[in-house]
């Protein structure tokens, strides 16, 4: 039963969001933290912070290890992966096909920027889930955070730098 939840859970997650894997965040949260319980609000941001260092797709890393997780063997993180690359490739395939017909239609254009709108909003609604007292546990942790949106922000610096860089800075302080 639980195979058919995590590949339907994660089916209407990646058929419903748009934007990529960070603007799904919060409804992986909503769906395995909040209404099924598969994992705690800590976990879940570990499992957040492990998805971003493995290389692919967010989305896909915290499908497959909350799969596996749930269940404890691989046929959960199967259900889990396929059920959110599913839509995906279904959706893609149809927007081909509609796109190509209608690509200088005013009113595709419209739309796209309204999701575009939307998904800045899905994403700012999940790095403040993640701002919970479980994952800042003294200012050190703050700090750190502080540090590296002024850093991103004004140095520009890759994402993937600052994961790395806050790590090592976690290894030292903690």
């Amino acid at each position: 039963m639980i195979y058919l939840q995590l590949f339907s859970t994660f089916f209407k997650i990646g058929l419903f969001s748009f934007g990529g894997g960070y603007a799904m965040l919060p409804l992986i949260q909503n769906e395995v933290v909040t209404r099924y319980q598969w994992v705690t609000n800590s976990k879940f941001a570990d499992i957040v912070a492990v998805s971003q260092v493995t290389p692919g797709p967010i989305a896909v890393n915290s499908a497959t290890y909350i799969g596996y997780t749930s269940t404890g063997n691989i046929l959960g993180a199967f259900c889990a992966t396929s059920g959110v690359c599913l839509p995906s490739i279904i959706v893609v395939v149809l927007l081909y096909v509609f796109l190509s017909k209608f690509k200088e239609s005013v009113y595709v254009k419209n739309a796209f920027k309204g999701l575009k709108t939307g998904v800045v909003g899905l994403i700012l609604g999940a790095a403040l889930m993640l701002m919970t007292p479980e994952n800042f546990i003294d200012y050190k942790s703050w700090i750190l955070c502080i540090l590296s949106f002024i850093t991103s922000y004004w140095f520009n610096l890759s994402p993937i730098t600052l994961i790395f860089i806050a790590g090592g800075v976690g290894i030292i302080l903690y």
